[in-house]
């Protein structure tokens, strides 16, 4: 009998363990990441009169719908600052925007763009004209500083 009631237990325990176990679909039941990524292409000598593109994709395909696409410039001394505007849909997942920028210096785009659950905000800078001293500087404090020496890491 003491035998029996053992058993029973083992199986018992088992069978309760067993329900407890993952499903093995548990993940599908998350939200799934579906990232969005964006291409920003602008005009190599910028005048404002080339407009700047931005190629949005999402799953490798391009994105036609997205839920907004804004486009944000500000200068690197602080002197200017454009508010968010909305880029132009140009069809297959492109997207353009045109300013008009006459002062020489270090400037940033940030595109805020989302679709389908994803949010990105990549920002990027580039060159009006003739950049000063102080302006290749502020470019060089952001570039990563590799000096192949990794001693220090031991």
């Amino acid at each position: 009998m003491k035998n029996r009631t053992k058993y029973l237990s083992l199986i018992l325990i088992c069978l309760m363990l067993g329900a407890c176990s993952p499903k093995e679909d548990a993940a599908e039941l998350y939200r799934q990441e579906s990232p969005l990524q964006a291409d920003i292409t602008l005009p190599e000598d910028f005048s404002g009169s080339e407009p700047i593109k931005i190629a949005l994709t999402q799953n490798s395909q391009s994105v036609d719908d997205a839920n907004f696409v804004h486009v944000e410039i500000w200068k690197g001394d602080g002197s200017f600052h454009d508010q968010m505007e909305e880029a132009e849909n140009a069809g297959d997942g492109n997207y353009t925007f045109n300013k008009k920028l006459t002062d020489d210096g270090l400037y940033y785009i940030k595109v805020h763009a989302a679709s389908n659950g994803s949010t990105i905000m990549p920002t990027l800078p580039f060159a009006v004209g003739e950049l000063s001293k102080a302006d290749v500087e502020a470019l060089n404090d952001q570039t990563p500083n590799d000096s192949g020496n990794h001693d220090s890491h031991h």
